[in-house]
Order: structure tokens, then C-alpha cells, then sequence
């Protein structure tokens, strides 16, 4: 979305048009990072959010079977089951860390960077009204230096010129502070951004090399307590026991 592009300049500006070309190009980039950013801190808010839900539903998933009846009834299988939830207790505390970290790493600073938007917005609506008194003073000069020389108009021409004076001076501060702080803010967003992927993403090898090692460890376990056929083989024994449970009279046929 545009900053204030309710404001437009009279078809006589005071300002060139490679000059205002400039700041409209410097005023983009901040729009379109300011846009980006936002976006990046929904996205990762979302991605903590989503990785929470999944943790808590193998967590649930686990829970579940380990008190139900069937587990319950097979102490092999119940051995198999609680050797999972255990892992996956494990897996949360680490799901936890990592969330943690992301939060701490990549949401906190994206919520502290898009706080600066606002700061400017407003410098920027500043100047547009600055540069409209601007224009506003330069016709009132221009309006008077086209009138007689009589003495009242002189005496509003002179004010005039003051005005101007004094509009073009606050105009120009604005428009210096800001065509100088705008690239700065923008050029400096790698410097930000870069310490928090990298914080983020160290913490993401941690949990998902943790993981391999939990799950690694998981399935050595399985594998005492039962053998675990080649994956061809471990299909077409599914695919057995399937069309055996479909042959049983209280099976409704598809």
C-alpha cells in the first residue's frame, strides 16, 4: 500500500522533477519493505504456531494409544508405544526450545523493526504538507511580484517573501532528514535481518539433529522387539493383512 499518495504537488512546484523522482523512488523501497517485513513476521509467527500443533498432536496421538485398551491388552505393542511417547516427550521439550528461540531470535526483532514504520509515515506526511506550504508561499511571492508596486502590495510582498523563506527552510530540513535517513534505514535492513536467520536457523539444525538422533534411537528399539521386513516386503504383508481384515462377514464390502 502507498504512503500518502492523497498528496499531490501543484503543477508548479518548487521542487524539480529529478528531485522528487528521487525521494518517490527512496519512498517505494521503504514501502515495499515495510510490506515484505510485515508479511515475514506473520509468516513466522504462523510457521512457530504450526510446529507447536504438531508437536502437541503426535504428543496426543502418542498419550492416547498408550491407555487404550488394545495397547493395553499387548504388552509388546504397549512396550513399542511408550518407548514413542517417551521419544516424543523429548521431542517437545526440544519443539519448545526451538519455538523459543525463533521467537526470541526472529519474531521479537521483526515486531521491533516494522515499529519504526509508523515514525516514517509520519516524517514523510511532514514533508508533503511542508512542501505544499512551499508551494503555497512561492504563488502567494509570484502573485504579488505580478501586481502594481503600490505600497500595500509591497508590504505583502515582502511578507510573502519571508513566509517563503521560512517555508523553504523547513522544507528543506525535512527533505534532507529524510532523503538521508531513508536509505540508511533501507540499506541497513541485511545487518538486522541477517544476525536473526542465522540465530534462527542454527536453532532449527539443533532440533532437527536431536530429532534424527531421537528417532534414530526409536527405531533401534522397535527393531528389538520386532523384525522389520525391506520396505517391498513390509507392503505386500500390509496389503495382506488388509484383505484379510476385508474378509471378515463384518466388513462391509466398499
Amino acid at each position: 500500500m502507498s504512503w500518502f499518495n492523497r498528496f499531490t504537488t501543484p503543477r508548479r512546484s518548487v521542487l524539480s522533477i529529478s528531485a522528487e523522482k528521487d525521494f518517490e523512488r527512496e519512498k517505494k523501497k521503504l514501502e515495499i519493505l515495510d510490506e515484505r517485513s510485515k508479511k515475514l513476521y506473520k509468516d513466522m509467527k504462523r510457521c512457530t504456531e504450526a510446529a507447536a500443533a504438531l508437536s502437541k498432536c503426535e504428543s496426543k496421538m502418542s498419550q492416547d494409544l498408550v491407555a487404550s485398551s488394545l495397547c493395553q491388552s499387548e504388552p509388546d505393542l504397549l512396550l513399542l508405544v511408550e518407548d514413542w511417547n517417551a521419544a516424543v516427550v523429548r521431542l517437545d521439550l526440544l519443539m519448545q526450545e526451538m519455538n523459543t528461540n525463533a521467537q526470541k531470535a526472529v519474531v521479537e526483532p521483526m515486531k521491533k523493526f516494522n515499529s519504526v514504520f509508523p515514525s516514517v509515515q509520519s516524517a514523510i506526511k511532514k514533508r508533503e504538507q511542508s512542501l505544499q506550504e512551499y508551494n503555497k508561499c512561492q504563488s502567494k511571492v509570484e502573485k504579488y511580484q505580478d501586481r502594481e508596486r503600490t505600497g500595500p502590495t509591497v508590504v505583502k510582498l515582502e511578507n510573502a517573501k519571508k513566509a517563503l523563506n521560512a517555508a523553504k527552510e523547513e522544507f528543506e530540513y525535512l527533505n534532507s532528514q529524510l532523503m538521508e535517513d531513508m536509505p540508511r534505514l533501507y540499506e541497513g535492513r541485511m545487518e538486522y535481518f541477517r544476525p536473526c536467520f542465522q540465530a534462527l536457523i542454527r536453532s532449527q539444525v539443533a532440533y532437527f539433529t536431536e530429532a534424527f538422533k531421537i528417532y534414530t534411537e526409536l527405531s533401534l528399539q522397535f527393531n528389538k522387539v520386532t523384525e522389520v521386513p525391506p520396505d517391498e516386503k513390509y507392503d505386500t504383508s500390509l496389503q495382506q493383512k488388509l484383505s484379510e481384515i476385508k474378509s471378515l462377514s463384518i466388513v462391509a464390502d466398499d
